[in-house]
């Protein structure tokens, strides 16, 4: 019964290692493209930084949960999480469209930016991970 139990976990970590490696590519990419440093900003202290890039990983991490869901291999649910990667860099250049000055106020430590940035970036991770169930 156990080893039943265990059948599934070489796929378990197959797809949990792609999403792990997909996560950390987006952080790399993510945060080379934006015009503030995140991770220098959370290092001091910048709330907004840490909501703003908090709620764009969480806003990736839903499509790519979606793709696990709902990929034929692990090489789909690759190339999906490659897409929602996309997404989110498309949403950032976006949300700067009304607020051209978004990463210098964000790296000021406002956090009216951030929160914009983070939830818009949720946002379109909620519609991409359901766009992805088709």
């Amino acid at each position: 019964m156990l080893l039943q139990s265990l059948a599934g976990l070489p796929a378990f970590l197959a797809y949990l290692c792609t999403a792990l490696v997909a996560s950390v590519l987006y952080l790399l990419i993510y945060t080379r493209v934006t015009h503030h440093d995140e991770f220098v900003l959370i290092a001091k202290n910048v709330p907004g930084a840490a909501v703003s890039l908090g709620l764009a990983l969480l806003g990736f991490a839903l499509p790519v949960a979606s793709a696990i869901a709902h990929a034929a291999s692990i090489l789909d649910c690759a190339v999906w999480s490659l897409i929602a990667l996309a997404v989110q860099i498309g949403v950032y250049f976006l949300v700067r469209i009304p607020v051209p000055d978004l990463s210098n106020r964000i790296a000021a430590g406002e956090l009216a930016p951030a929160i914009w940035l983070g939830l818009a970036s949720l946002s379109a991770g909620a519609l991409n991970a359901a766009s992805m169930s088709y």
